[in-house]
């Protein structure tokens, strides 16, 4: 249209000059004058796309990404989309996942004579293909109703990610990971591996003689990470900061609403988030998967 109306007043050079101006070739800008279906479909395209995107992302409050988008929409949606796609359309109209801030090392309380500790057997070998084989366990602070704390103790199955016991408490007493192992042998689909193995941290709750002598009786082996090194156990601390990102405890006015809000988070966790390293799969399917492989 713009070169018609320049020959119709005797300008068609100007065209040259200004492509010239514009730093593109002749033949360029005549290509990009004959893609202009071509990217309003695209755009079109892109705004559809955009559309059932921000349908999950507002679900889940902005804290997804790419992959996980991707798998509620094949899952919840059957809408098979290109994460590379849902990268970019995200990127285009600004769309960012809330990124957690890593929390910085926990400090580790000086153990004693009376406090042993184990050697790291599990080497980071997280996920050995069986559940049931390889527990990880840790505690966590939760901060809610203008300062007030509580403790969240809870195991995870290496192999399927599946929070299989938690327990909350506003002490940190031995009772807290007592409480949680009971829980954890009370689940009548659990069944320790015979070469069960609990991983954890060097805290005073794990190296405490009591504490080992139970899961001795209980016939597991005990595991430990370095001093000061929480890639040893970085299943862990991937869930706790995952879960605070979920978890709005701030809003939340008494332990009985943080009780709640676990007990939902835990739900969802291990039930309704689908994970790409487990074969786009949430953790209770994949321990059903490797139960039936």
């Amino acid at each position: 249209m713009i070169e018609q109306v320049l020959r119709e007043k005797g300008l068609k050079y100007l065209i040259q000059y200004f492509c010239e101006i514009a730093g593109v070739s002749r033949s360029g800008y005549y290509n990009w004058l004959k893609a202009e279906d071509t990217r309003h479909r695209k755009e079109q395209k892109d705004e559809a796309d955009y559309k059932v995107i921000k349908k999950v992302y507002d679900n889940h409050q902005g804290k997804v990404g790419a992959l996980q988008i991707k798998m509620f929409l094949e899952h919840d949606e059957s809408i098979t989309m290109n994460h590379k796609r849902i990268r970019r359309v995200m990127k285009k109209y600004n769309l960012k996942c809330k990124i957690r801030v890593a929390n910085p090392y926990k400090q580790i309380a000086k153990a004693t004579q009376e406090h042993k500790t184990c050697e790291n057997k599990l080497e980071r070998h997280f996920n050995q293909g069986e559940p049931h084989k390889v527990l990880l366990t840790d505690i966590t602070y939760v901060y809610y109703a203008e300062g007030r704390k509580a403790y969240l103790s809870v195991i995870k199955d290496g192999a399927t990610r599946e929070a299989l016991a938690y327990h909350l408490s506003t002490s940190l007493k031995m009772d807290l990971v007592y409480q949680t192992i009971d829980k954890l042998m009370e689940r009548e689909d659990f069944i320790p591996h015979p070469e069960c193995l609990i991983h954890s941290d060097q805290g005073v709750h794990y190296t405490h003689p009591e504490f080992r002598k139970k899961i001795k009786a209980l016939g597991m082996n005990q595991s430990m990470s370095r001093r000061g090194n929480c890639w040893d156990n970085a299943p862990m601390e991937s869930f706790f900061g995952h879960m605070k990102d979920g978890i709005d405890f701030k809003s939340c006015s008494s332990i009985f609403e943080v009780k709640e809000a676990i007990q939902g988070y835990m739900e969802y966790y291990n039930n309704e988030r689908y994970q790409w390293s487990l074969k786009k799969m949430t953790p209770a399917q994949y321990r059903g998967h490797l139960l039936t492989a």
